[in-house]
């Protein structure tokens, strides 16, 4: 039999609009009383009726996640799994809708599926939560949202990032104190915040070493596979080559992997390699990748949680807002002292 609202306020020994506050995540909700209501919902395996909730409310519990990346890294795909998890366990569904900001406008079709969606909220992935004209017309719908790793402007609505700059300086100061003196770099998009900090962070663990940065050791990349390969191959086809290569992300650093096995250069015996993020590909490369773990699903979920919380609505710059989650150097067999 279909468990219903009242078996559950019944068993908790709770109003039914109790049950309904504690599912709405509604402030003002004493947490023991939060705590005995769910145990019950999980209990019963209670599932409240989207459509009934939405048609007793102002609210649909949909939520939108929107994504700007055409290759759809594993990035992309842990910030999908995270804000899902976390949506279907506050009893919200989620739609992930694929933006491509290179198509001419994409905007305009954006705001008309919001439109046909009816959406309580959304969140922004780099590099949309940048984009100032795509924020105000949100605004202008009043439709709330939630901005990861924007690096700008965080005052404008709820964040989640990590410190870029401090992870990418945490792996450069790695690579030199293997013994590595001539580090390769490669960027990534321009347009993401977490290029020019990661850069930031590379630069300031050389300059504090006292090593001079030659130029044509920083290569641009766009966190593809492709640039990686390119990247790599410039890097590794110089006369005096780095002896370490630390890429802005995980997919340009397995590029580079493959660039140096074309080359026939040896990892980590010739070369180390360094990626970002610890997504899926860097645990089963081989070598497997040495990187930085971004907890990409857990930023997601707490965008989430900021997204449904009533508070944020009144006061969406409020400090309490924003959550900068820890990251961890993960290091693995792409990494070694370099040849003597």
């Amino acid at each position: 039999m279909t468990v219903t609202i009242k078996d559950v306020a019944e068993k908790a020994g709770v109003s039914t609009k109790t049950v309904s506050r504690v599912m709405n995540g509604e402030a003002h909700v004493r947490p023991e009383l939060r705590d005995t209501v769910m145990r019950v919902v999980e209990e019963l395996g209670y599932r409240p009726n989207a459509f009934a909730r939405s048609l007793s409310s102002a609210r649909s519990y949909l939520l939108g996640m929107f994504l700007d990346d055409p290759a759809w890294s594993g990035y992309a795909a842990g910030m999908q799994r995270g804000a899902l998890i976390r949506s279907r366990q506050r009893h919200y569904h989620l739609v992930v809708e694929p933006v491509d900001s290179r198509i001419e406008g994409w905007e305009i079709d954006l705001m008309h599926g919001i439109a046909s969606l009816r959406l309580d909220g959304a969140i922004l992935t780099p590099p949309l939560c940048r984009m100032v004209s795509l924020l105000e017309r949100l605004e202008a719908i009043k439709l709330p949202y939630v901005r990861i790793s924007p690096g700008e402007d965080e005052g404008r609505s709820g964040v989640v990032d990590i410190d870029e700059e401090g992870a990418a300086f945490a792996m450069t100061d790695y690579l030199l104190q293997l013994g590595h003196r001539d580090i390769g770099f490669i960027e990534g998009i321009p347009s993401h915040a977490a290029t020019p900090k990661r850069r930031a962070g590379f630069l300031s663990a050389m300059h504090r070493a006292g090593l001079p940065v030659d130029a044509a050791n920083i290569v641009p990349g766009d966190f593809t596979f492709r640039a990686g390969i390119e990247g790599g191959e410039a890097l590794l086809g110089r006369s005096k080559r780095p002896t370490a290569i630390f890429a802005s992300n995980d997919d340009m650093a397995l590029g580079v992997s493959a660039a140096a096995a074309k080359l026939g250069i040896s990892v980590p015996g010739d070369v180390s390699i360094a990626g970002f993020d610890d997504g899926p590909t860097a645990r089963v490369a081989w070598p497997p990748i040495t990187t930085i773990r971004q907890p990409v699903g857990d930023m997601a979920a707490a965008a989430v949680d900021i997204l449904i919380d009533p508070a944020y609505r009144e006061a969406p710059a409020d400090r309490r807002f924003h959550q900068q989650l820890p990251y961890e150097l993960i290091v693995r067999g792409s990494t070694a002292p370099p040849a003597s």
